[in-house]
């Protein structure tokens, strides 16, 4: 079966970003490359900042891994929130809430978590760094 791995894209913050995304998931980075780890010889683009993140894992579960980077210069900016939600399946109300309360600091609650009609206990918001973010545990797993 394939793995599901969201990857964000930022622009100039993707390490201040996933260093809070681990204080709220823990475990620790699987890998961590700046544009200055690009091999001497390979091609990169042009003005692209040594100190910024080539790419970047963070392990949230056996199935899960989240990934990032920063937007290279030459390719303008990453626009952020219009075209995707990273949604989060938990295996109880007590993991729901401690996840929606730690990734939402900071940010805008745009549905409060709750119950809903669909028997989850479900609510979404925007994260301080404009990531879209669904989480969810269902109640009655057989609907």
């Amino acid at each position: 079966m394939a793995q599901l791995s969201p990857y964000l894209t930022f622009n100039g913050n993707c390490m201040e970003a996933f260093e809070f995304y681990r204080s709220v998931f823990g475990g620790e980075f699987s890998a961590i490359m700046k544009n200055s780890d690009i091999p001497e010889g390979v091609p990169s683009m042009p003005g692209t900042d040594p100190e910024k993140l080539l790419h970047i894992s963070l392990p949230i579960s056996a199935e899960t891994v989240l990934m990032g980077c920063d937007m290279p210069a030459a390719y303008g900016q990453a626009v952020f929130g219009t075209n995707f939600a990273i949604s989060i399946n938990t295996a109880g109300e007590e993991e729901t809430t401690k996840l929606f309360n730690g990734l939402s600091a900071g940010g805008k609650i745009t549905m409060p978590l709750g119950d809903t009609f669909w028997g989850a206990f479900f609510g979404m918001f925007i994260d301080k760094f404009g990531i879209h973010w669904m989480v969810s545990y269902n109640k009655n797993p057989q609907k």
